[in-house]
């Protein structure tokens, strides 16, 4: 096999380990009582897993696909597209649990759900990262972006 495909496989592997993983994963870094309880109860460590896991590999292949532009192949432009994965991810996972937490009875867990939103700034900037690499060796102007083959 060779390396791209490699590092493809890798990435796979890691990305199904942390949607088997998600609860245990996202509970390591934030857990409150009431509060995991009703995330898990309601369904939103499987919704947040998505987001998390879409917005970052889709911020991969935005990158290394659609802006492929030897204009922008340099580690700041790079860490630029991380920087706009990691904040939107929490944005969109905040309004996930806003949503759901008031669509079930108006419950309201207003610093909880702050707070949680550390693990998915985490978890989308290590997810970003696995994608990067996963994905990159196919791009023809940005595979050598952040790290040098």
């Amino acid at each position: 096999m060779q390396k791209d495909t490699i590092y493809l496989v890798a990435g796979i592997v890691v990305t199904v380990l942390f949607w088997l993983l998600r609860v245990q994963l996202l509970e390591l870094v934030y857990n409150a009582p009431g509060y995991s309880d009703n995330m898990y109860n309601l369904g939103i460590y499987d919704t947040v897993a998505m987001v998390i896991t879409a917005l970052a590999w889709v911020g991969a292949g935005v990158y290394y696909y659609v802006i492929n532009s030897v204009r922008f192949d340099r580690w700041w432009h790079w860490l630029a597209m991380l920087a706009m994965v990691a904040v939107l991810t929490p944005v969109a996972c905040y309004s996930v649990n806003v949503s759901v937490f008031s669509d079930n009875g108006g419950i309201s867990y207003p610093a909880e759900t702050a707070a949680f939103q550390t693990a998915t700034v985490l978890y989308s900037v290590l997810m970003f990262v696995v994608a990067s690499f996963s994905i990159r060796w196919w791009s023809s102007n940005c595979r050598h972006t952040p790290i040098p083959q």
